[in-house]
């Protein structure tokens, strides 16, 4: 095992309906380590969030199983822990910020009561100690007046209040990971700007690492260090941010960046847009999940599944195609999935 803070392999994840079997994940391998920022990206559906949600057994058992893989953390497999253990992990060693915290808070609790109750439980604070801190940490996420504040309703607070105080409650125990679960959906752009302002300037005081979940490549940009594509239950992109922008090898991910608007005036033309619909989960793909909707597909890509092969360093791409070119890579340069 690598020397990650957090280290995920094959991770596969389905969901038993009274339609089928939702095949959420595919075999998700990542890393994450101490004191950096990974986006986690893609369109609705392709398994963001239910990894998190897998790894901390947040889905719900049933329909939801996690059917095989590893989730290293501090030299334990998350996947193997008790719900004791993992009550000991969830909260107090990684937070997290959902994403809605109009239906994520307690609508009859106050505010203070919700962000003490994880320090009481993990940090052995007495109720007192507990509400200072509480009052500390929503002045550091930006709510005037915290002190009175503390006692108010979640109904009391704006949109974006609400989001600052949910990020206040996940870093009340001072957790290694922080993972972001689209924080700025539902918000309007001054928000969101700002909700992507406190957890960099509190990622810079705390040193905590974070996991950035989002389908907006463009908040990615201003926030990440590496970022991990998602397509279909996979992942099919992995790059350090600046080299993702700046060299796509996934047509998914050209897609993705091509529809973004650019304020620098260049390729100043119609905006891209990714024919077709999401792929259906109920069947497991033996091609790639892309194929359908591929300007690039050929017949290969109809019949094999490709896994992630190195294109420069640490950037990795699960693809048939150098698309830069347009051509067909060696078979013998990529694996295929199983």
């Amino acid at each position: 095992m690598a020397d990650h803070l957090l280290e995920v392999n094959d991770l596969k994840t389905r969901f038993y309906t009274a339609e089928g079997v939702v095949h959420a994940l595919n075999g998700v391998s990542f890393y994450l380590d101490e004191g950096e920022t990974l986006g986690i990206v893609g369109e609705s559906g392709c398994g963001k969030s239910v990894t998190m949600l897998s790894l901390l057994s947040l889905i719900p058992k049933p329909p939801g199983k996690v059917e095989k893989g590893e989730a290293w953390f501090a030299g334990k497999d998350l996947l193997k822990m008790n719900d004791q253990e993992l009550r000991g992990v969830r909260g107090a060693q990684i937070g997290m910020i959902f994403q809605d915290p109009m239906t994520s808070l307690n609508p009859v609790m106050r505010i203070g009561d919700q962000i003490t109750e994880p320090m009481i439980e993990h940090l052995g604070m007495n109720r007192e100690q507990a509400r200072e801190r509480a009052i500390e940490l929503l002045d550091m996420v930006g709510i005037p007046e915290a002190d009175e504040r503390v006692g108010d309703y979640p109904h009391q607070f704006s949109g974006g209040m609400r989001q600052r105080a949910m990020i206040a409650m996940a870093l009340s125990c001072n957790p290694r990971i922080l993972i972001a679960d689209e924080p700025t959906t539902a918000l309007d752009v001054t928000i969101q700007a700002q909700i992507v302002d406190v957890v960099r300037r509190l990622q810079e005081k705390l040193g905590m690492a974070v996991v950035w979940i989002t389908h907006d490549l463009g908040v990615v940009a201003g926030i990440a260090d590496r970022v991990n594509v998602m397509y279909a239950g996979y992942i099919v992109e992995e790059a350090q941010v600046t080299d993702l922008y700046a060299d796509p090898q996934m047509p998914y991910t050209l897609g993705l960046l091509g529809s973004l608007p650019r304020l620098d005036g260049k390729h100043a033309k119609r905006l891209a847009n990714i024919h077709g619909a999401p792929p259906d989960l109920f069947l497991e793909p033996e091609e790639c999940p892309f194929s359908p909707r591929c300007d690039y597909v050929r017949d290969v890509c109809r019949d094999l599944n490709p896994g992630l092969r190195s294109v420069n360093g640490s950037h990795r791409v699960a693809c048939w195609i150098d698309v830069k070119n347009n051509q067909l890579i060696d078979p013998e340069e990529a694996p295929v999935r199983e």
